[in-house]
């Protein structure tokens, strides 16, 4: 008897998003897939999903994707390859590895990765890898980093109240995010606020986003200013009694420092930086305070600057002052990533971990690749890499040092991939990878608060292999140190985390599809004391030595002793000047998801090109009309594109939405060529939104 092929099956978004979507298959007749839909019993995902996760067939069954292990033939980026089998790439590999380590020592071999899958197992292996030999570690920064560490420096602990709460709320700040684009769900809890509870959403952003076009209010500010919005907006709550004394007395450090450092920081004062009206920041303001249900939803957009974690940290000190975490759909809530407790022993290999081998800034990759001393840490060069889960050669700042870097003869790179993305091109192993559906892995919602089991439903074609297989055969070649972990399934491991985290077994996940491991209200409210040793609030976070959930080691980054005491606006960005005119902010476009779903036809369709949107009176500045084609550029470049003229972005800003491959651009360079690398204080990232251009016409 046949069997017959399945209708359905649920999994998990791997992406790298904070809603990390329950999701539910369908299949064809004969048993491909159809559509993903967003699981309707979720109560976060509840049923919706972003349109590019919904197409993702189209990425499943690409014509272009990778099927067959491949060696270079031609230069660096050329694009030429042949096909080898498994076994003769793996032994090339462990060959080339072990000849890196018998010349330049274990460090000069970086197994370098991100987020290109977001499951435990398939992104977070490498590490075990890294440990087991020695090879230099890695140092986070492209995403996160001033963002955890804002917030955490007020409240203690990366988590806050559940987000299914702003269901709940009489009124939600959506501050430097654009969920419609970028976190779907988020839209989907704010607007059932407003149906039912007659809720307004308030909209902070530096250009009109489709989030904000479905606000009540909306503020349009310049890009790098967002602290003093935060500080007016508190000034007011102060001067016009909204401020709550009972709970700034017994939760907070320093209320009466704060009230009278900011009676000077009035909307007139912050009007003057932000390009907002006075009014515009006295009826928010206001709002805020008399609205005590707010629930402030802060995003990463608006820290990607050198001031970001400042503008972070006082963004979330408004709701110290109003007192709203102590209501139910109120509070300020950026990520949930401390409530997870999870053993990643078996995973990662921890134990094995030598805290003396180096931590390489992910961001400096083309310093680091080009030899720059202070950012090898002093250390050897690195002359073998192992990329999986990203694409430096287009998501990377300092792009033209990053493709110097790549170019190098005496780099061997080993690239594992689902296409041939610009890094892969620059490879001299091209492996391809399963996509999500065809191997098994866990994840965790940034956003929400589930573990979610993301289960393989449909075999891959032959050819393509999971993460997890092409770390342990490479263990097994470059004579590893043991561990348990390298015998393991992918299932395995997921079965061991969760026993040994307390979370039950495997088959009851199996059953369940989720987890909810939301804290009690108390908890997650603060009202049991905020994450510091004291209880409270910090109005007053010990800059370069504050609490942060991705710290580095040794010194703080950047001008870490200039940032200031109490929260106010930091002018650390990289200003316009006379040479440099303009502020660009690299927004993420609504169908791309950083790099990925850029090789899929309906998401370029959608798309169209590379734009810069800018104001009709600053492109006439420079003599710019609308849809010509400009070049932009500043000290570390210059691509070109398209000018679009819009009424939607601040004064003296350009938008540049998604990454677009570098071969959609004219002279094949990407926007990520513009953006700078230097570490932001105080614990680093990369300020991808906080960069000067020119821009003229071609």
């Amino acid at each position: 008897m046949t069997q017959q092929p399945p209708k359905s099956a649920f999994s998990a978004c791997p992406h790298d998003c904070p809603s990390t979507c329950a999701l539910d298959v369908s299949f064809d007749d004969q048993g491909k897939i159809k559509r993903l839909n967003g699981a309707k019993d979720n109560a976060y995902t509840a049923g919706v999903v972003c349109a590019k996760v919904a197409r993702y067939a189209e990425r499943l069954y690409h014509p272009e994707r990778l099927l067959k292990p491949l060696r270079r033939t031609g230069k660096k980026g050329e694009g030429r390859f042949e096909e080898i089998s498994w076994d003769a790439a793996l032994d090339l590999i462990a060959q080339k590895f072990l000849a890196a380590e018998a010349d330049f020592g274990a460090e000069s071999v970086w197994p370098y990765h991100y987020a290109g899958t977001m499951g435990l197992v398939q992104r977070d292996s490498i590490h075990r890898l890294r440990h087991a030999k020695g090879y230099s570690r890695q140092f986070d920064s492209f995403c996160t980093n001033m963002a955890w560490t804002g917030y955490v420096a007020g409240t203690g602990k990366l988590a806050g109240p559940d987000p299914r709460e702003m269901a709940l709320s009489d009124q939600i700040v959506i501050w430097g995010t654009n969920p419609v684009a970028t976190q779907v769900n988020v839209m989907t809890h704010a607007i059932a606020a407003r149906k039912k509870r007659g809720a307004k959403i308030i909209v902070i952003d530096v250009y009109k986003t489709e989030t904000m076009k479905q606000a009540d209010i909306g503020l349009v500010l310049k890009p790098g200013t967002d602290a003093a919005l935060a500080c007016a907006i508190m000034h007011v709550l102060f001067r016009d009694g909204f401020a709550d004394w009972d709970y700034l007395n017994k939760y907070t450090d320093f209320p009466r420092e704060l009230d009278s450092h900011l009676k000077e920081r009035t909307p007139e004062w912050a009007a003057g930086i932000t390009g907002l009206d006075v009014q515009q920041i006295e009826d928010v303001a206001r709002m805020i305070g008399e609205v005590k249900k707010t629930f402030f939803r802060l995003g990463y957009g608006f820290t990607r600057a050198r001031n970001g974690a400042v503008a972070m940290h006082a963004a979330a000190s408004i709701a110290a002052v109003t007192g709203c975490w102590q209501y139910e759909g109120g509070g300020a809530f950026h990520n949930n990533g401390a409530i997870y407790h999870l053993n990643k022993e078996m995973i990662e290999a921890g134990s094995l971990a030598d805290p003396s081998v180096r931590a390489l800034d992910q961001s400096l990759v083309g310093r680091i690749l080009t030899g720059d001393e202070e950012a090898l840490l002093d250390g050897p060069p690195v002359k073998a890499m192992l990329i999986q889960n990203t694409n430096p050669m287009s998501v990377a700042p300092e792009q033209e040092l990053v493709r110097q870097g790549f170019q190098r003869e005496d780099l061997f790179t080993v690239v594992h991939e689902q296409f041939m993305t610009e890094t892969a091109e620059m490879a001299d192993i091209v492996l391809p990878a399963t996509q999500f559906l065809e191997h098994d892995d866990i994840y965790k919602g940034g956003g929400h608060q589930y573990i979610l089991l993301g289960p393989k439903v449909v075999e891959p074609p032959e050819g393509p292999k999971e993460n997890l297989f092409v770390l342990n055969e490479i263990a097994a070649r470059v004579d590893s140190k043991s561990h348990q972990g390298f015998e393991m399934s992918a299932r395995d491991h997921i079965g061991w985390m969760l026993e040994n985290s307390g979370y039950g077994s495997l088959e009851e996940l199996e059953a369940s599809k989720w987890i909810d491991l939301q804290p009690e209200f108390d908890d997650a409210h603060y009202l049991n004391g905020f994450g510091h040793a004291d209880g409270k609030f910090h109005f007053k976070p010990d800059w370069g030595r504050s609490a942060a959930p991705n710290k580095p080691a040794g010194e703080p980054f950047g001008p870490w002793q200039q940032m200031p005491e109490l929260p106010d606006q930091w002018e650390a960005i990289e200003a316009a000047s006379e040479d440099h005119p303009l502020r660009l902010v690299t927004a993420p476009a609504r169908s791309f998801l950083n790099s990925s779903f850029n090789e899929t036809d309906g998401s370029r369709k959608k798309e169209g090109r590379p734009e810069a949107w800018l104001r009709p009176e600053d492109a006439a500045r420079f003599g710019i009309e609308d849809g010509v084609k400009v070049k932009m550029g500043n000290r570390r470049g210059s691509i070109i594109l398209h000018a679009r003229l819009v009424d939607t972005v601040a004064p003296g800003t350009v938008i540049s939405e998604g990454i677009w491959p570098n071969e959609a651009f004219e002279d094949g360079r990407g926007i990520n060529t513009l953006t700078g690398a230097d570490p932001v204080a105080p614990y680093g990232g990369a300020a991808y939104h906080d960069t000067a251009v020119w821009l003229r016409t071609v």
